[in-house]
């Protein structure tokens, strides 16, 4: 008997690559003699780096960066045929954060900028940023600014991080931008259109499993 295993993450417990080695451990107890063939999958969440890695062949490189709420975590990017893959969750994600920590108001998308920042210094300009998994609800504002972006309030003073911030922006400085971005080709990797705003937006929709109230959203 061949039994092929093919799984998505469990949001904020498992990774792809993990549930599927539990779902083996379990099910050769009933079937020892299987063959088992793993084959983690993703939406673009957490474990889609992993999943792309294992799948192609490919390999993890790490990065020092900063989290959702600006403590420094160990996050990475995956090379896969030379191209680079990122996902929001390794440096923005939900997991990162204890259930009384979610708060997208404050949560940052900056350490993401980071990563992409290293793979870019790395040398990668062909790159994929799966969207999934994060705890943050900026509009990937802290990502620009990890890139060198300022956002100015109308006083011409930059934003501190966080989605609530934006409700001040004014204007957009991109004179220290990093130049590396310039001929960068950047693709993203959901399997959702929630725009930020309105009934179906990312903050109505999402904002809840971020640690958003109504009154938040």
């Amino acid at each position: 008997m061949k039994i092929i295993i093919a799984t998505d993450s469990f949001k904020g417990s498992h990774s792809s690559l993990n549930a599927a080695y539990l779902i083996e451990k379990g099910a050769a107890s009933v079937f020892p003699d299987a063959e088992y063939i793993k084959i983690p999958i993703a939406d673009g969440g957490e474990g889609t780096v992993e999943a792309l890695v294992s799948g192609l062949g490919g390999k993890t490189v790490s990065v020092r960066a900063e989290g959702p709420l600006g403590k420094p975590v160990e996050a990475f990017y995956g090379v896969v045929e030379g191209k680079a893959v990122l996902e929001m969750a390794a440096a923005s994600g939900l997991p990162l954060l204890k259930e009384n920590e979610k708060n997208p108001r404050i949560a940052s998308t900056y350490g993401t900028g980071e990563v992409l920042l290293a793979a870019l210094k790395d040398g990668y300009r062909d790159i994929t940023i799966g969207i999934g998994g994060s705890a943050t609800n900026d509009g990937g504002a802290g990502l620009a600014q990890a890139l060198g972006y300022k956002l100015l309030n109308t006083e011409g003073k930059e934003l501190p991080r966080g989605g609530a911030a934006l409700a001040d922006i004014a204007s957009v400085d991109d004179s220290d931008v990093s130049p590396l971005i310039k001929d960068a080709k950047i693709h993203v990797a959901c399997d959702v259109d929630n725009p930020l705003l309105g009934e179906q937006g990312a903050s109505a929709v999402y904002g809840p499993q971020k640690g958003a109230d109504p009154k938040m959203v």
